[in-house]
């Protein structure tokens, strides 16, 4: 029996316009009718999550920044984890020595240095709001996380895996997209954010049902009693998860909610 379902956005709450499907909000809508909480989390931050709010009529936390900022509906905060100061710099050069551009978040600012660099148009649009663009980063403090963004993907990977061998456990640096690598404090992860709602809400963990698509997810996927990957997942992802769905553009979250879920047919 499961009793919260925690649910990536990207790829797979939302289909690849960033628009949400009429069967996603009543497959939320049903999990609500059956007393199952449904709670989202993503790399997002706070105010690029508060679109889902109302139609999704959500009443649990929202964890941002892949659980580095935690929000009520209301977007109060609840709980920050933010990059340790003295990270934040050496973190910047890594990305950039792979010639990442780079972007920061602290509080409710997105601060980058190129605002025609490559997908800030895109995420500006995905979001709902516009960076603030600054000089340098220097004396950055208070960072959220920090995101090297590239269309290479295979340098985006390889980037990742150097972060996590040069911080260690210092911090968390893993991919929200192909062309996104984010690095954030260590127990802001996603399965962090099992944790968290797992203890709030008194669901013990092999009750709580999670689904995602991308490298980050893996990690709720091992905390979680039900793990679903989403068709358009890589396939390291999907052999993670305990479950496959449909794409998000063929609504597989719907799908997913209808049949691991409630149980529905198939």
């Amino acid at each position: 029996m499961i009793k919260l379902l925690l649910s990536d956005v990207d790829g797979t709450l939302v289909r690849m316009d960033k628009t949400l499907s009429e069967r996603s909000i009543d497959a939320v809508d049903a999990l609500h009718d059956a007393g199952i909480h449904f709670a989202v989390t993503s790399g997002r931050p706070p105010r690029g999550m508060s679109m889902l709010v109302e139609p999704l009529s959500l009443r649990t936390p929202l964890a941002a920044f892949n659980g580095g900022l935690v929000v009520d509906p209301q977007m109060e905060v609840l709980e920050e984890r933010t990059i340790p100061d003295h990270l934040v710099s050496p973190a910047i050069d890594l990305l950039e020595s792979f010639e990442l551009s780079v972007w920061l978040y602290r509080g409710a600012d997105w601060l980058v240095r190129d605002p025609d660099g490559p997908h800030v148009a895109r995420e500006a649009h995905t979001v709902q709001f516009d960076p603030t663009v600054v000089e340098s980063f220097d004396g950055a403090t208070e960072v959220a996380k920090i995101v090297g963004v590239s269309d290479d993907y295979g340098t985006v990977a390889t980037a990742a895996g150097a972060a996590r061998d040069e911080f260690g456990d210092h911090v968390a640096a893993s991919r929200s997209q192909p062309y996104y690598l984010d690095v954030t404090h260590p127990d802001a992860n996603k399965g962090s954010v099992v944790a968290y709602l797992a203890e709030r809400y008194a669901v013990p963990v092999d009750e709580i049902a999670t689904i995602g698509d991308m490298p980050n997810d893996v990690l709720m996927f091992a905390r979680s009693g039900l793990s679903i990957a989403m068709g358009n997942a890589d396939r390291e992802v999907q052999r993670a998860a305990r479950r496959v769905t449909t794409t998000n553009d063929e609504d597989g979250f719907a799908n997913a909610v209808e049949r691991f879920i409630l149980q529905r047919g198939g």
